[in-house]
């Protein structure tokens, strides 16, 4: 526990000494709130709570669905690739480490720990710039979908940065899906006309986004969506620390029997 607790530290000091990514860490989210405010409009829409039933229809303003939406959105991307540069930034530090003494399951420990800061922080922030606009159903079932949907891309970013060593991969890995997952396709708009909605189901991001809008705008339960959307979160952790175990395992020389020279030879060329 004392390894973890020195490596979790270094770890958030190491991103504060970051101040650009602190201050997108709030600017984003504000970015897409005022772009979300200004475009929507008050009229009522409709969609399906699929994580309830196809049956069940919420009937909200755009706006308020929006801004539950590109909440999620914001939260996912950036704790995706705040865990993805945890451990591609740290890989010559993170040999060091092993080879001191660490075991890299303390390492992913330590940055799980440090990332679950970060998304406590980004999803308060998120989720307490809700009221601005309106004042979800269940304050407290929205914040959890939103800290869902940051455990579920945190670990998907921890990931990533186990299998793709350069940060240009990553990146593209990171906004790839989560674009096209929490950024796109987990709109309850989008979902409830969607033709192969299966699909949808299994993406990463389906339970925390049900999570958050059930919890938003209906007194529904979400206990089912918080088990899926945790147990995604641990599969990817679960993949993640194999494969950070693999690249990080120290690998020693074989030994080699080594054999007694034998007395010298007088008559051996050079001896004498």
């Amino acid at each position: 526990m004392r390894r973890v607790a020195v490596s979790w530290l270094m770890t958030l000091k190491e991103l504060l000494r970051s101040r650009i990514v602190l201050i997108l860490f709030f600017t984003i989210p504000t970015i897409f709130y005022t772009i979300v405010g200004l475009t929507s409009t008050e009229r009522t829409v409709a969609f399906r709570l699929a994580s309830v039933s196809e049956d069940t229809i919420a009937s909200v303003s755009e706006r308020s669905e929006a801004l539950v939406f590109i909440g999620l959105a914001a939260v996912g991307l950036l704790t995706a690739f705040v865990a993805m540069m945890f451990v591609q930034k740290s890989t010559d530090t993170n040999h060091r480490l092993v080879l001191c003494g660490y075991r890299p399951s303390e390492l992913v420990a330590a940055k799980l720990a440090a990332l679950m800061c970060v998304t406590f922080s980004v999803g308060a922030y998120v989720c307490a710039a809700l009221p601005i606009f309106f004042r979800p159903t269940r304050v407290l079932g929205t914040l959890l979908g939103f800290f869902l949907v940051g455990w579920v891309y945190g670990c998907y970013g921890l990931l990533i940065g186990a299998i793709v060593r350069r940060e240009l991969e990553g990146i593209l890995c990171v906004a790839l899906l989560a674009n096209i997952d929490v950024g796109w396709l987990q709109n309850p708009l989008y979902y409830s006309e969607a033709q192969n909605r299966a699909v949808i189901r299994w993406l990463p991001a389906y339970f925390p986004s049900q999570v958050s809008m059930v919890a938003a705008f209906s007194n529904y339960s979400i206990e089912r969506a918080l088990l899926g959307g945790f147990t995604y979160g641990c599969v990817f952790l679960v993949v993640a620390m194999a494969l950070f175990w693999r690249r990080m395992r120290v690998r020693t020389a074989p030994e080699q029997s080594l054999q007694s020279p034998g007395p010298p030879n007088p008559g051996a060329p050079g001896h004498g």
